[in-house]
Order: structure tokens, then sequence, then C-alpha cells
């Protein structure tokens, strides 16, 4: 099975990479009007969201001595992990809302995104001009008040890189990117594609988002009695062609990846890294929503 269609997928895939290596504004503008759909989808569905986000908060006595696990380092300890919380209440809502709009696929890969669907319509067409298709990729990642940073933390399966398939047989590498920081950088080695082709012969770039759900903390005295929804980010990552071949955002933006929380010593193919929302807001306004509900 695994090579069947590799000969037709080879071609089909390096025509798309260098079309649109040629016209990375169908990229751009695919990826804003998947980011102007997120964020309908969340404007038509907010009292859900947060009706059903909060109820987390409401179904405290089912869970309060089986509470999930911290995470991170040295956590206080006065406020719980929300994580499947936002990945329960977003991923499902909105895999809804694109079944409802456009034509579906769940393509399986192996790993990536917390939710991801191929999505089809005109309108895509319109905007790809080569293919009707896009693979959306979304990851939910849930914050508190304490951990609202101006970034997300990418694991190499959340983000598309330079896009290498020279030689059949050889299928698609990516080089590393280099993370960036202030005193340290490392390598990153980002492991999507920035376009894939399936086996009926449909081609999809690759969008890639982040959903940050972010809860607020009602206390009682030292005690945290509720974790209800206060905001939400909605940020768009641009694709591996846009980030290091045309128009090249990590030349043009440094330190748009900066180094993650792994240690350096870590196995190269699980050390994450950091994308900052300044430089991403700097890109593009649109890249970076948010939606107060204080």
């Amino acid at each position: 099975m695994f090579d069947k269609y590799r000969d037709k997928q080879f071609k089909l895939y390096n025509d798309a990479f260098h079309y649109y290596e040629e016209h990375p504004e169908c990229l751009i503008e695919i990826e804003r009007f998947i980011a102007n759909e997120i964020r309908h989808f969340i404007d038509l569905k907010l009292p859900e969201i947060r009706r059903d986000y909060d109820e987390a908060s409401y179904l405290y006595s089912f869970w309060k001595n089986y509470t999930p696990l911290d995470r991170g380092r040295s956590p206080v300890g006065d406020q719980y992990p929300w994580i499947e919380v936002g990945e329960q209440v977003f991923g499902n809502k909105l895999s809804r809302y694109f079944a409802a709009n456009f034509g579906v696929k769940d393509s399986g890969l192996p790993s990536g995104a917390d939710d991801r669907c191929v999505i089809s319509s005109e309108r895509i067409k319109q905007i790809l001009g080569i293919t009707d298709s896009v693979w959306v990729f979304i990851d939910i990642k849930s914050a508190g008040p304490r951990d609202n940073y101006e970034h997300a933390v990418m694991s190499p399966y959340q983000v598309s890189g330079t896009g290498d398939w020279l030689q059949v047989e050889d299928g698609l590498s990516n080089e590393p990117i280099i993370a960036k920081g202030k005193m340290v950088s490392h390598e990153f080695l980002c492991s999507l594609s920035p376009i894939y082709v399936l086996s009926d012969g449909t081609v999809a770039p690759l969008v890639t988002f982040v959903i940050k759900p972010v809860y607020g903390m009602v206390r009682e005295g030292e005690k945290t009695v509720g974790q209800p929804l206060e905001q939400i980010k909605v940020v768009s990552i641009p694709n591996g062609i846009l980030l290091t071949k045309n128009p090249n955002y990590l030349q043009t933006h440094e330190g748009l990846f900066f180094p993650g929380k792994d240690d350096r010593k870590k196995d190269l193919r699980k050390i994450r890294a950091r994308v900052s929302f300044d430089l991403l807001k700097e890109i593009a306004n649109w890249r970076v929503v948010e939606i107060d509900m204080r």
C-alpha cells in the first residue's frame, strides 16, 4: 500500500509546490479565509462554547476526588489543568461546523494536530486556483492567567517545513529551521508537509492554527472555586512554503520561532519551539485575533 500512489503523488506534489512557491499570495489568502471561518464559527457558537466550557467548573463534585495531574514546571497547585476541557469544547463543535459548510474528509495521518480534516469548496478553489481542498490542522492550547503568554509551544508535528521531495523513492523531508532566541538557539525539526496529495489525487495545502482558550480563576480566600472562560485567541501559523521559501518569514521576522521549554539534550525529534504572537501580528494583524469575554 505504501508505494501504490507514490509516482502520481510525487508529480502532483511538486507541481503544486512550485505553483505556490511562485504564488504565495494564494496560501496567504487561504490562511486568512480559514482564520475568518474559525472566527465566524466562534462568534456564531460563543454562547454554547461558554456554556460547555464553564460546565466543567459546575461538575466539580463529580471529579474533585480524581483531579487531573499538574503539568509544567513547579506548579503552584491552586488551579486545575484545563487542557481537555478546551479540546472537548472546541474540537467537537468545530468539526460539526466544517461538516455543515464544506465537503469533509477525515483522512488519517499517524501524527499531527488535535483536530484535523481536509475541507473542500468552490470558494477554496477560487482562492487556491489548482485545487478545491485544504488540510486544516488545529491545536487547542488552554491557558490560565499565569501562563497566558504571547506565544504558543509547538511540537515538530504541529508545523510544516521546507517540503523537499526531490527523488520519488526518498519521500518528503524538511530541513531543520532555527528557533532563535536572544541568548540561545536550537534546531527545530518541522515534521509536517506544506502540501499533501491524497490517493485520489486531491491536492491539499496545509493550514495550521492554534485556538487558545484562556480561563480565569474565581477565588474564595486561598481556594480556587471556578475556572471560567475569559478569552479566546485564534492564531494562524504560516505554511512551510511561506516560512522558508517565499516570502521566507523566518528570514524577514527573525525570532518568529524561538527556543521552547525542552532540554536541548533531548531527542531532537521531540524538541519543541515557541512561536511568537507579536511577530505573527507584525506579519499580518489577522494572524492573531483575541475575543475577550471579561
